[in-house]
């Protein structure tokens, strides 16, 4: 898509800064060979719009045979996406579904009443040691579709919409930015968008939205006189007008956000839900593994193990 005029930066005056509502710092976790930073859910943020999680994976280099090795786990009540800059990883799920998850690429699953899953860097032609880094995000589901079937989508990296000039792109993951529209069908109002700017380059956020943020990825960013560096996340006010700009080394940022929900969600585990009875009801059935007749099934050609429902 050739340049928009909508992403002409608008230049914030005065207090204008005083639009970011809240500024999220990212609760780091080594899990060994990959370094997590979750910067949703946050104790002052459960949400921004219906992205419930947050976690940024790595940037890291995964040597041979000692890569991401996520077992079969269920989910409710939520979609996922796993967006890559760099890597690749091997996602298997108990509708079928067998797609290497690449940069760039969409690949959106919908768990509603209940999905399983796995996450693996299991490519037996691996040689060398890989780059990876991406985001993993999860969009609650409305009330009225969060007991639908679950379903998956994917995108290929060529198949999203791409605006671009004036030292800016944007890659449109899901929803609708700036007159441009993603191709996976969601189950609510969204945005969500990978965007690279050159030093000095200035965006304006989209003004079509309730609820809006911006992650950190890479680089650093200003709005106003603040500056902001890689790992940070910042929500604003719904309605302000708002413009970043990226920093000397440029940037590499996530928007995200689109309409709230009807109320909070309960969180526990790999569980969202609207209520308790849902979180317990799910914790019932992945702890009685009735893979065959049950509300879970295991996902076909990783169904050896699994991860165990927590104690707690």
């Amino acid at each position: 898509m050739s340049w928009n005029p909508a992403l002409d930066p608008h230049c914030p005056t005065g207090n204008e800064v005083d639009s970011i509502e809240t500024l999220i710092i990212p609760r780091a976790r080594d899990l060994g060979a990959l370094e997590v930073r979750r910067a949703l859910p946050a104790p002052k943020r459960q949400m921004v719009g219906p992205f419930i999680f947050f976690d940024q994976m790595g940037p890291a280099e995964f040597l041979p045979t000692k890569g991401l090795d996520v077992r079969p786990h269920p989910h409710i009540g939520l979609a996922t996406i796993s967006y890559l800059y760099r890597g690749r990883m091997h996602h298997r799920d108990s509708l079928g579904t067998d797609q290497w998850i690449e940069p760039g690429a969409v690949n959106w699953m919908v768990a509603g009443h209940g999905i399983t899953h796995s996450e693996r860097t299991d490519d037996a032609t691996q040689r060398d040691p890989m780059p990876f880094f991406g985001i993993q995000t999860w969009v609650a589901l409305p009330e009225g579709v969060e007991d639908a079937e679950a379903r998956f989508e994917h995108a290929p990296a060529d198949a999203l919409p791409v605006i671009e000039g004036e030292g800016k792109t944007v890659r449109l993951i899901l929803g609708d930015a700036y007159g441009a529209r993603a191709p996976v069908q969601t189950p609510s109002e969204m945005f969500y968008a990978d965007v690279q700017l050159a030093p000095g380059a200035g965006l304006p956020l989209p003004d079509n939205h309730e609820d809006r943020g911006i992650y950190v990825s890479e680089g650093s960013i200003s709005v106003s006189s603040d500056d902001f560096e890689a790992g940070q996340m910042m929500v604003f006010r719904p309605g302000d007008k708002v413009s970043v700009h990226a920093g000397p080394a440029g940037a590499r940022l996530m928007l995200l956000g689109g309409a709230t929900l009807e109320g909070p969600r309960y969180i526990w585990w790999n569980f969202v839900a609207s209520s308790r009875e849902r979180i317990e009801d799910a914790k019932d059935a992945w702890r009685a593994g009735d893979w065959q007749n049950g509300r879970f099934h295991l996902p076909p050609g990783d169904d050896a193990e699994f991860i165990p429902l927590p104690d707690k």
